[in-house]
């Protein structure tokens, strides 16, 4: 019997706080989850829900799935209710998925409380809506809602729902850790439990998932190993409270570690781009420590690290990174030593297996710049110009020779504040002067900068400032603090960082500006005329 993956992002991982999909949206993540390989896509709650009554009536026509189905999600009848008359459950034929998924109350608390209704009546309700859907063609799966919490108060009770489920023709009967409470250990024991009482195999039951205790993604691969094949999951573990099982993780987990089939050949290795796809399109930044798909999932920063990397990727990478679409890199910190060194310049196109003294020099620069500030993790560019700056022939030109620069800022009296930047250079043996205003003395400095560049380089017309960062320095307070400054650049094709520290946030800035034009140009092919373009607005 194959694994089922069940995807449930864009309902239970819609109720992620801050999350809000138009149906277009729905509609872009399906195909992203389908081209990953998972066989349901559960797109939410026709009838209950407009914009998901919506999402599978244009699904209809829209979407063409290679590997997945479309699931609604929907309750069972309602309580003293004919299943034929209950409207909802009309809805759920009306979205024509080929598998629909209701959800059961199955802890006695809950159907006592919440529902108002007899133990009784609740088993009807679950026996009647399933018997009815699977008349009408379709296959059914039933989440048990509140499962574990309620076997542990009442397993007679929470077991006779399950029974009622399977009596009513459901395919997979799923138990939902709905509270997020449960441990591994708790998880296996249930099961157990549960298929000796009922004498149901494990493979016909389901697990999902919540991440309360931070063991989501530990539960369901128990649950697995225990028996289970179907499993409930959401990209990136987005849901309610602290989420759901991260359908990357539990995948990856359970295909490379247990070597078992869950996604079809060729599909885990897209992981990292569908994943960072669903965290732009539900507008949340990529998280970058997310196992085996995250920025930092293969980052090294020890230099014992990098020295046993430089022998064998693998010894420090417990799988390839190319497996599921991500790349290891090497950090360069106060912690690096010669090894990090030489795999980060490697990285960057520069070898110094070949010299040796710029080896030395640069870990010796890079230890003693960090210990005053400096840090090179998030800056690559800026390593690579010190990097360069020590190898013999491999240094870049700079653009420019600075004379000096100045920064006035006014405040008038209606309240409007102008910052005014000169700046005298020398540029390819012509002294410039240049000056000119900004919203704030960092952007002032920039555009007498490129104002006096622009002639001699007018590929700069294309360089944008797409992020700066200020940070102030551990230890450092008020305001004449060490200040470190982050400069992200783009030519509208890369992007790239640098770094700049000094107790004067203006120099700070100056240094990362420099860097981010000399390194720019390095890059760029020359261009005969200015073009149009402005590298942004710092109110720095």
């Amino acid at each position: 019997m194959s694994y089922q993956v069940f995807d449930t992002s864009l309902r239970d991982g819609a109720q992620r706080e801050g999350i809000s999909y138009s149906v277009v949206d729905k509609l872009a993540i399906a195909r992203l989850l389908d081209e990953f390989g998972v066989g349901f896509i559960e797109g939410g709650w026709p009838g209950a829900m407009p914009k998901d009554t919506e999402f599978f009536r244009r699904a209809k026509t829209e979407l063409d799935l290679k590997h997945a189905v479309l699931v609604a999600f929907g309750s069972t009848r309602k309580a003293g209710v004919d299943v034929a008359d209950d409207q909802q459950v009309k809805a759920l034929l009306d979205a024509e998925t080929p598998v629909v998924c209701l959800v059961a109350k199955s802890d006695i608390r809950h159907v006592e409380r919440a529902l108002r209704t007899t133990g009784d009546e609740n088993l009807a309700m679950v026996r009647d809506t399933v018997a009815f859907l699977v008349s009408h063609g379709r296959r059914v799966f039933v989440d048990c809602e509140h499962f574990f919490d309620g076997y542990r108060h009442d397993p007679d009770y929470t077991a006779s729902v399950v029974h009622a489920a399977f009596a009513g023709g459901a395919e997979r009967v799923v138990m939902c850790d709905t509270n997020g409470g449960m441990l591994p250990s708790q998880i296996t024991r249930a099961i157990g439990e549960l298929t000796e009482r009922l004498g149901v195999p494990a493979d016909q039951l389901g697990i999902h998932c919540q991440n309360d205790t931070s063991c989501a993604v530990a539960n369901t691969v128990a649950a697995v190993e225990a028996g289970v094949r179907h499993f409930q999951c959401t990209a990136n573990g987005y849901g309610e409270r602290p989420g759901n099982a991260d359908l990357f993780a539990v995948v990856a987990n359970l295909q490379l570690k247990l070597g078992l089939p869950v996604l079809p050949d060729g599909c885990l290795e897209k992981a990292v781009r569908v994943s960072h796809a669903i965290a732009e399109i539900a507008n949340l930044t990529p998280d970058t420590h997310q196992a085996y798909v995250g920025a930092a999932a293969f980052a090294h920063k020890a230099g014992l690290h990098a020295s046993a990397i430089k022998v064998d990727p693998l010894l420090y990478n417990h799988v390839d990174p190319a497996v599921v679409g991500n790349d290891m890199r090497i950090l360069v910190t106060e912690m690096a030593g010669r090894a990090s060194i030489e795999l980060k310049s490697r990285e960057l196109g520069i070898e110094l297996s070949g010299h040796q003294d710029a080896l030395s020099k640069v870990t010796q620069q890079v230890k003693d710049l960090e210990a005053v500030g400096w840090s090179f993790e998030a800056a690559d560019a800026s390593f690579e110009l010190l990097v360069r700056d020590h190898v013999p022939g491999a240094a870049y030109d700079r653009p420019f020779e600075l004379e000096s620069y100045r920064v006035l800022v006014e405040h008038r009296a209606d309240g409007t504040v102008v910052s005014e930047a000169t700046v005298k250079m020398r540029v390819r043996g012509e002294r410039v002067i240049t000056t000119a205003e900004g919203n704030g003395p960092v952007n002032a400095i920039d555009e007498a900068l490129r104002t006096g560049l622009t002639a001699h380089y007018p590929e700069l017309a294309n360089f944008e400032l797409a992020d700066y960062k200020v940070r102030i320095l551990e230890g450092s307070h008020g305001t004449n603090a060490v200040t470190r400054v982050l400069v992200e650049t783009s030519d509208k094709q890369r992007d790239w960082t640098t770094v700049g520290v000094h107790d004067n946030v203006v120099e700070a800035s100056w240094h990362a500006l420099v860097d981010a034009l000399t390194y720019g140009l390095a890059h760029t092919t020359p261009a005969s005329a200015p073009r149009s373009g402005s590298w942004g607005n710092s109110s720095q």
